[in-house]
Formats: C-alpha cells, sequence, structure tokens
C-alpha cells in the first residue's frame, strides 16, 4: 500500500552551476529552517540543492519567486548562477529528514573539538571535547564554512586558565553557545528570534548535559537595546550581511572591551562593506578565512591585542 503523502510537504530544489552550491545551500537553510542535502550530477557538473518544508499551495507561486529573486542577488553580486532550474513537488512526509541526515557527519574542529551527530558512534581523540548535535528545523550543524569558521574561533579563544565569557547572537541549533559551554567558557548567553531554533537549542543543551550554562532565550538582535547591561568576553554573529551591517552598534555594545568578535555569514562578494562598517567603529579585522562563497572575520577593537 502506498504512503499516503502530506499535502503540505515539498520537495524543494535549485539546480545551480558548483561555484553557487554553497550561496544556495546556505540561503535555503535559512530560509527554510533546514539543512539541505546536494547531489552533483556527474553527467551534467550541475548540483542540485534540496530541502522538505511545508508548504501551503496558496504559498507555492511566492516561494518560486522568493528564490528566483534570491538566485537574481546572487547574478548581481557576481555569481554565475545559470543555468538555474527551480522545482517544487510533493513527497511522501518521510524523506526529507533521512535525505539530511546522510549529509551530516562529524567534523573535527582542530585537536580540541568533536561535532558529532546524535546517530553517530564516531569517538574523540585523547583530549578532544565532544558535541553531540540533533540539529532539527535548525541552522547549524557545522558543515557550512560560516559555522565552522566560528567554531574555530571559539575553539582558538577557549578560556586558558582564566574566565572567559560567550554570547551567541542568533544561535540556531545551539552549536556555538554549547562548544563554549563543553570548552569552558562561563557564563555563556545565547538567543535567537526563532522559537523553533530556541526549542532545537534548548533540546541540544540537554542532550549535552550543560542545561544549566545553556539557557537559550527568544530575543531579536532588531529590537535589543542598543545598550547592553552585560558584555562578553568572545561573541559570535553568523547573521546576514544585511544584518550585521544594520545591527553594527547594537552588536558591538555586546563584546567586552578587549574582546572578540565573530563575524560570519558574509558572501566574499559583500565582507569588505562589512568590514568597513566595523572599521569605521574602531574595529579592527585581525584574522579572516574565505572558503569558497564565503569569508568571515575576527573583529577585536583597534589597539587592543
Amino acid at each position: 500500500m502506498a504512503r499516503p503523502l502530506n499535502p503540505l510537504l515539498r520537495h524543494v530544489s535549485v539546480t545551480v552551476p558548483p561555484s553557487v552550491e554553497d550561496a544556495v545551500h546556505a540561503w535555503l537553510e535559512v530560509r527554510f529552517g533546514q539543512v539541505p542535502s546536494i547531489y552533483t550530477d556527474a553527467a551534467t557538473g550541475l548540483s542540485t540543492v534540496s530541502v522538505y518544508p511545508e508548504i501551503p499551495p496558496a504559498r507555492l507561486a511566492s516561494t518560486r519567486r522568493e528564490i528566483r529573486a534570491s538566485l537574481a542577488e546572487l547574478a548581481a553580486a557576481g555569481m554565475d548562477v545559470d543555468p538555474a532550474r527551480i522545482g517544487i513537488r510533493s513527497v511522501p512526509a518521510k524523506d526529507w529528514s533521512e535525505s539530511w541526515k546522510r549529509h551530516f557527519r562529524p567534523i573535527e574542529v582542530g585537536p580540541s573539538l568533536l561535532v558529532k551527530p546524535t546517530w553517530s558512534r564516531r569517538r574523540p581523540r585523547k583530549g578532544q571535547t565532544v558535541v553531540v548535535l540533533d540539529p532539527g528545523l535548525s541552522f547549524g550543524t557545522g558543515q557550512h564554512a560560516t559555522t565552522r569558521f566560528c567554531l574555530e574561533q571559539v575553539a582558538a579563544n577557549r578560556p586558558q586558565g582564566t574566565v572567559r565569557s560567550f554570547l551567541d547572537i542568533g544561535t540556531g541549533s545551539g552549536i556555538l553557545a554549547i562548544a563554549a559551554a563543553r570548552l569552558g567558557y562561563t557564563p555563556v548567553a545565547a538567543f535567537d528570534f526563532d522559537p523553533d531554533c530556541v526549542r532545537t537549542a534548548i533540546e541540544n543543551a540537554a542532550l549535552n548535559g550543560v542545561s544549566e550554562a545553556v539557557q537559550p532565550a527568544l530575543a531579536d538582535i532588531t529590537k535589543a537595546p542598543r545598550r547592553a547591561a552585560v558584555r562578553h568576553d568572545v561573541v559570535c554573529a553568523n547573521l546576514i550581511h544585511d544584518l550585521l551591517v544594520s545591527e553594527r552598534d547594537r552588536i558591538l555594545a555586546r563584546v567586552a572591551e578587549d574582546g572578540s568578535l565573530v563575524l560570519a555569514g558574509i558572501l566574499k562578494t559583500q565582507f569588505a562593506a562589512v568590514e568597513k562598517a566595523y572599521v569605521d567603529a574602531g574595529w579592527k579585522c585581525v584574522r579572516s578565512k574565505g572558503e569558497r562563497e564565503w569569508r568571515s572575520g575576527l573583529f577585536r577593537r583597534t589597539g587592543s591585542r
């Protein structure tokens, strides 16, 4: 007997050249709150990036227009998106979760950190801190270049015989805050504007035994006070370019005087604009890394070490 269809569940796919698959992957992940899967056709050389969201019939046309608009933005930023194809079809309810699970594998972040999904049996190396993660419908597995850079900086700037605090702005799955707590940061704060993300982050904190240390809150950086009552030694903001620029002052208000700020979620073509906004505010980029279409940076106040 055929499995009944969930009338709202869709297979949303975007087929593009491999050079822009990462950008499309990130956009779909943020837009639909799922970790997309990627399939590259050996014959055509094109990559198909897929997610499995619930979309009511009335939203199908607007969803397609939204994806087209995002591809147009990538093209305007200098990326070659042609030939691009968009597909939206109904699928059995079981498919999406199994699809993204195939693409979420354990990753090592230097010698100090191992991030792995709940179903992995991978053992850590000696002295390696483990973060166990079930991203659910939330952004952040460590597979994406921007999240990985943030994890690298969290590990590199971890407390060494001192107390260091940490803030994760836009926590998603909670991966950065949980890693920070596991690596010895205290106190650790995290927030997201999406209730589903907050719920998932709370569950992941419990999975890792850090519920007391990591208590993600529901909050929106665009509505946060311009002056923060508490500042943190390390702040991560893995957001989109527009938010990093428009909310610069709110973000900076949450970094301690001698603190470090990690900015990610930035296309290479947009990094110069983000860097200029923070340089104009008296900060400098002390370390940056580019991977495929993305560039992330570690910032400190001008004059600090």
